[in-house]
């Protein structure tokens, strides 16, 4: 397998891990603009044939990079990106309560998104 390359769609919300032109990973996001701009991870997925490779370290350490890039905050409801940014707070800064909050509401406001 070769190197594998980070991508941000945008649009699609994804952050995306492509190894050999193929998605191999994902971490499933949105922008939330009130009560401040932050990216919000939902859903981080590899596909099991690429398990074990360090990929969803690989999206989260980008999904913090990006945003630190943006000057914007990682609000992350994905229990893995929460995870991850437990283990790496130098990497992760904690999102504040009231952003989380409004993070989750708007996660329950639109219920067909993830």
């Amino acid at each position: 397998m070769s190197d594998i390359e980070i991508r941000d769609d945008r649009a699609a919300g994804r952050l995306e891990a492509v190894a050999d032109g193929e998605v191999v990973g994902r971490i499933e996001y949105f922008v939330l603009d009130a009560p401040g701009r932050a990216l919000v991870p939902v859903h981080t997925i590899v596909e099991p044939a690429h398990e074990g490779k360090g990929i969803a370290g690989s999206l989260a350490r980008e999904l913090y990079a990006l945003a630190q890039r943006e000057g914007v905050t990682v609000a992350p409801l994905c229990p893995y990106v929460v995870k991850w940014a437990e283990r790496h707070p130098d990497e992760a800064p904690a999102a504040g309560p009231e952003l989380l909050r409004a993070a989750k509401d708007w996660l329950k406001a639109h219920p067909g998104r993830f």
